[in-house]
Order: C-alpha cells, then structure tokens, then sequence
C-alpha cells in the first residue's frame, strides 16, 4: 500500500487548521487547536518553516501563519517538506536511495512515467482545495481550542 506517513498527514491538518483561522498562532495553540502533540507541530513547523509554507513571526504575538496564500501550496509540497521528494521507488528521477540491482534492471527509469504522473495529481490539489472540501461537508471552523479527554 502506498500512504504518506503520519507526520506528513499532521502537517495537512496543521495548516488547514492555519488557513481557516488566518491569523498568527502559537504552536501551543496550534497544538490544542488540532489535538496533535506540542512536540510533534514543533517538529513540523521547523519542516514547513524551512520549506516557505508557513513563515514565523517573534515576540510577544508572535507565532506562525501562512508563507503562501492556500491557493500557491499544494499537497506535493507538503510532502516534499515533511519527507523529501517524491519517489516511488529507488529507482525514479527524484529519490535519494540507489538500488542495488540497478545496473541489471529491466524496469531502471521507467518508473519516472508513473513517479511524473503521481507528483503531478498531487501538484494539482491545493490547500485551498482541501479546505473548501471541509467547508462543503459543513465542518464548522472552529475558533475554540479542542478539549481532549486526560489518559485514564
């Protein structure tokens, strides 16, 4: 089965969460706002900061807001800043690993064809996109922090 991990899904809901409120907010409020772990949306804002899709304000108001307009982010670039480029496989144009069967190949550089196709389809959907996606399943946004139930 091919999924993007779950660091990459936390930071889909981050910034949807970010592009509804469309205001500076902490990564505390980011935290109790999503339900996702202080420590985790610490380590995505690092990604995403580093990447241009949020950018970071300091001081007393400070926090994080949007590096693009929701329109100009788009889920491949979510997925590039949380886990690097796109590659199906060892193989296509864009990874990082060598496989080690690739001198003798039979498939070595076809799967560019279907890494393009992927990393195009996923070019197209935008932040924007996704957040009109929730709004048109009447997902109230939400401008209070979500309580979370203590671990018994």
């Amino acid at each position: 089965m091919f999924k993007v991990n779950k660091l990459t899904d936390y930071a889909t809901v981050v910034l949807i969460s970010i592009a509804r409120s469309q205001v500076v907010r902490s990564s505390q409020h980011i935290s109790e706002n999503t339900g996702i772990p202080l420590p985790t949306v610490a380590k995505l804002m690092k990604n995403l900061n580093k990447a241009g899709l949020v950018k970071s304000q300091r001081g007393a108001t400070g926090g994080y807001n949007l590096g693009r307009v929701p329109a100009e982010i788009s889920l491949a670039d979510v997925i590039q800043a949380v886990e690097g480029p796109i590659a199906l496989t060892a193989c296509a144009d864009t990874s990082d690993e060598h496989c080690s069967i690739e001198s003798v190949c039979p498939v070595q550089g076809r799967w560019n064809r279907v890494n393009s196709a992927v990393r195009a389809a996923l070019s197209e959907v935008t932040l924007a996109d996704m957040v009109a996606d929730m709004n048109s399943f009447g997902i109230p946004q939400r401008a209070e922090p979500v309580s979370i139930p203590a671990a018994e």
